[in-house]
């Protein structure tokens, strides 16, 4: 029960703040104390930054503004980074204010845009401003949910173009989730809006246990108990201090089991001095099977459950295993709910795409309790996903990381497979930011007094690493800001090129670069130091070093050069190789998880692709390889007779076909071959004459050369790295109006910007406004202001060029495609497409891309995107009116393979590009991209399109 002292000082609060009291006694729950300091500001006339973790309330802020906004009769505009966010929170408002109140803007729908209160993607809002639209006037408050999306590479930059342009009597309520500079962020954000309240909380709504699981057993990662995470009774959960959580130490038991642990799979693998043919016989290591992760959790309590495995197979591969495994999370009861959900959810998907899709299994493992959640499947699977497990339906279900961005699917427990994640470059540790993040998603408010979390232990993982993981708070906002094409046109439009300079300098990037070039000139004046104390250490009176390891590192990266175009040039003998199989040789697979011998299917030959041959292996796998398997040429070792009508989809089959490849091996005494190649540096002058001079160089004698060179190697280091911050400090300071300078350049020069020139006027007559450098928007320009494409200048050149002309709604949906589509991994192989007109107009794509980037290079912008030629063939063929089973199988024939939620994804973005072009293109392309438009959203796309 409150003091009197407590219920005096809420009186005046709500007497201070009456239009907050209004609303909170609409809630039906009690302010956090964040919440009350951001809403007080808020009230008080403050922007407001609210940085809190996922799922502690940020959003109440939001509403407030909403509220209040209503309260003084002005609009509101709530803004989000994704449809899905922004359809959920119209739902939400329209229950609170009702449909006449609230509207709904998206790439794909508009509901009531004129009402006081919309909802919004904030591409929609940025939009608005540079449109100069109407519906800003009378707009009072902006909210920016989910503002941390900024760090986006491909999209951050909207939400620093909306922050900008905004009219200054706006009040923006920005929701972010704990970032580490925050009051960096707070501090551009007063440059830049004025007034702006920083609130954060690292409190977790939800108190979280941290667990390591090492074997079957389950250790509590911290001996400091979770009481601790909690303030006096009566209190929310608090966070721990800095100190406190210094002193929060590793659970000892935990520690001494993993030892113990370690030890014995050391004995197992010989590491005590047994034979290597002993430890053969020995178990190996295996990490504990998933089924019995999820019924561990099951019979503790900790279900419903997340757990990230970082890999779309491993997600389905994972559900796969619990199915087989018998295990079922689900009564009768629940089962039929389920099925109720599935049948309203997916009702309006085509019946002839479900096999293709994998319905069926997909439905089993829901029924289950079961699921899996990845960018691979369709929208409306992942949807039904989340529906079931927002209602305790599902249990368990195996993730890739994108569930831990916005989407809100709270569970009891999280569990992490791995701490080490591929990037698309490399297999990477999980950072601090990204365990938090992941980890965030434990716990659900109202519902569980904890949360937990659970790291499978695996050889080679130190508690106290996970440890320094889960108790670091560092999540950086980082701006992704760039001046793009589309970007440049807008503000020389809206403002004229001087005052866009000023906009670009006022951004979040450069505030950050600003910032960063202190720093940086610090590490600059170390290096330099450094450089100078390496250069006394390595002199000699005998000769120059610096000079000798030099020549050292020219040689290295002489014979890195010539590797690499030994491999390019390898790999187009391989090319040329494949070309010349034939249905019924025999090869050899030197390496990989195919290797050995396979039969050649089909020769796989096609117009603009390399060959990417169908192929069964010994042992039955059938197939299509490409040159990326083959690191030498490939030549036929034997030919065997393939029937007529092979299928190579029928287990029967290919079974008989292997055993004919086996006993093609006993016959022909087909063993392993090992072939050397002749290195190209064994013949290359330029690298001779180099070895020549390091030979002949008078350091090369002396009797302490190795020591001195280490010591000029660190020279050389300790020189490149200081000439490197010297040179980033150049860059970083003004680095953004150079940039905008040299995107004004080349548009200048391709006709979309034209300087304007002042006329000549008598001498003695007074001009206003006149300047040297007023850059007017051409035709071509304004055209080019209308297109949001991350390859906006190369549509405009296409529409330009007539590139697209004379094409049919297929033959468009196809080529535009290669500006949309961008391949998970790199295919050393092109590609195949369409031919006849396809193949022509990306021909004269092409032409125009490297026309580009040859005028990019001379200005020194950063260079428009290259065609990808991956989704042309699904395009095509799904636009021409076929099935899902032939236009995924099609696609993989030509080169790529595509899951239902990667061809959902793609065409939905190829549907917005069209529409753009139906906007801005000239007839007749204006009207085949409408017709576009209609062939394309068809099926499961206009399904998962909303219509």
């Amino acid at each position: 029960m409150s003091s009197p002292a407590e219920r005096y000082a809420a009186a005046r609060r709500r007497t201070a703040h009456p239009t907050l009291s209004d609303f909170t006694a609409e809630l039906g729950f009690s302010l956090d104390p964040f919440q009350v300091e951001a809403c007080e500001a808020l009230d008080e006339g403050s922007g407001v930054l609210v940085c809190a973790p996922t799922g502690a309330g940020k959003t109440v802020v939001g509403e407030f503004a909403v509220h209040k906004a209503l309260s003084e009769g002005r609009k509101a505009f709530y803004t989000t980074p994704i449809k899905a966010l922004s359809n959920q929170k119209y739902a939400d408002l329209v229950e609170r204010y009702g449909p006449d109140t609230v509207g709904l803007l998206t790439g794909d729908n508009a509901v009531n845009g004129g009402a006081p209160v919309v909802v919004m993607t904030t591409e929609v809002l940025r939009n608005m401003l540079y449109a100069d639209s109407p519906a800003i006037d009378g707009l009072g408050y902006v909210v920016m949910d989910e503002v941390h999306y900024l760090a986006d590479r491909f999209r951050g930059a909207v939400w620093e173009e909306v922050i900008i342009h905004l009219p200054q009597w706006v009040t923006l309520v920005s929701l972010s989730a704990t970032v580490s500079n925050a009051e960096e962020f707070g501090d551009w954000l007063v440059t830049v809006r004025g007034d702006t309240k920083v609130v954060v909380s690292e409190v977790r709504p939800v108190p979280l246990w941290q667990h390591m699981l090492v074997g079957n057993r389950v250790f509590d990662l911290f001996a400091l108990r979770p009481s601790a995470h909690a303030g006096e009774q009566g209190e929310g959960p608090r966070e721990l201090s800095t100190r406190e959580r210094g002193s929060s130490v590793v659970d000892p038991e935990l520690v001494r089991y993993v030892r113990e642990h370690e030890r014995r799979i050391d004995s197992w693998h010989g590491g005590n001095g047994g034979s290597r043919r002993e430890s053969w016989h020995k178990p190996r290591y295996r990490p504990p099977a998933r089924p019995d992760v999820i019924s561990r959790l099951d019979a503790a309590g900790l279900l419903p459950a997340i757990t990230f495995v970082f890999s779309r197979n491993g997600c389905d591969a994972a559900v796969h295993q619990c199915l087989l495994s018998g295990l079922r999370l689900t009564d009768e009861a629940e089962r039929a709910e389920i099925a109720e959900i599935i049948d309203r959810r997916t009702g309006s998907l085509p019946e002839e795409d479900l096999h293709v899709l994998g319905f069926w299994e997909w439905r089993e493992a829901l029924l289950a309790g079961l699921a899996a959640h990845h960018a691979g499947l369709v929208p409306a699977f992942k949807e039904t996903v989340e529906e079931l497990f927002v209602r305790g339906l599902v249990k368990a279900v195996f993730a890739t990381e994108t569930l831990a961005l916005g989407i809100n699917m709270p569970a009891r427990s999280v569990v992490l497979e791995r701490l080490v994640k591929w990037n698309g470059e490399a297999h990477v540790d999980v950072t601090p930011g990204e365990y938090t993040q992941l980890t965030g998603r434990a716990g659900r408010r109202g519902i569980d007094v904890e949360g937990h979390a659970v790291v499978i232990w695996a050889p080679g993982m130190d508690p106290s690493v996970v440890a320094g993981l889960a108790s670091t708070r560092t999540y950086p906002l980082r701006s992704s800001f760039r001046p793009s094409y589309n970007m440049a046109v807008n503000l020389v439009s809206s403002f004229g090129r001087a005052r866009a300079r000023e906009l670009l300098a006022s951004s979040f990037a450069q505030f950050q670069a600003d910032r960063s070039v202190v720093g940086l000139a610090r590490a600059a004046a170390r290096h330099e130091q450094d450089a100078a104390r390496f250069a006394a250490e390595m002199h000699s009176d005998r000769g120059d070093v610096g000079a000798y390891a030099q020549l050292r590192r020219e040689i290295a990266d002489r014979e890195k050069e010539l590797s690499r175009d030994s491999q390019a040039k390898r790999r187009m003998e391989t090319a040329d190789a494949l070309a010349a199989l034939r249905p019924g040789d025999v090869i050899r697979v030197p390496s990989g998880r195919r290797q050995g011998l396979a039969v050649v299917i089909d020769a796989g030959i096609t117009d603009l692709a390399d060959p990417r041959p169908l192929v069964v292996t010994e042992d039955k796998w059938a197939g299509r390889l490409g040159s990326v398997d083959f690191p030498t040429p490939v030549t036929a070792v034997a030919r065997v007779r393939v029937p007529k009508n092979f299928n190579h989809r029928s287990p029967h089959a290919r079974r008989d076909l292997a055993s004919t490849l086996r006993n093609a091996r006993v016959e022909n005494d087909l063993g392993a071959r090992r072939i050397k190649q002749r290195s190209g540096a064994a013949d290359d002058p330029v690298l001779a004459d180099l070895r020549q001079a390091l030979r002949n160089h008078p350091v090369h004698q002396l009797p302490d050369r190795e020591e001195r060179v280490r010591v000029a190697e660190q020279w050389l280091r300790a020189v490149r790295e200081a000439d490197g911050l010297q040179r980033k400090m150049a860059e970083r300071t003004g680095s953004l109006t150079r940039q905008f300078d040299a995107t004004c350049d080349v548009l200048e020069e391709l006709g979309y910007l034209v300087p304007e020139v002042a006329p000549l006027v008598p001498a003695d007559t007074e001009v206003l406004g006149a300047a040297d450098d007023v850059p007017v928007v051409t035709a071509d320009g304004h055209r080019l202001a209308r297109i949001w494409s991350e390859a906006d200048l190369l549509v405009a050149e296409c529409l330009r060029s007539g590139a697209w002309r004379g094409l049919t709604p297929a033959e468009l949906a196809a080529a535009a495609s290669t500006v949309v589509f961008e391949a998970r991994r790199d295919n050393p192989a092109l590609p195949a497409v369409p031919a006849g007109k396809v193949a022509a107009a990306i021909a004269e794509m092409r032409r125009i891309r490297a026309r580009l980037h040859d005028v990019e290079s001379d200005h020194d912008v950063r260079v428009t995107r290259d065609l990808d030629l991956g989704f042309a063939w699904a395009a095509y063929r799904w636009a021409d009116g076929q099935s899902l089973d032939r236009v995924l199988a099609g696609a993989e024939q030509a080169g790529t393979e595509l899951s239902g939620g990667d061809f959902v994804r793609w065409m939905r973005q190829l549907i917005d590009l069209l529409d753009q072009l139906a906007k801005v293109a000239e007839e007749p392309v204006a009207a085949i991209a409408r017709a576009a438009v209609g062939r394309v959203r068809r099926g499961v796309v206009a399904v998962a399109a909303g219509g």
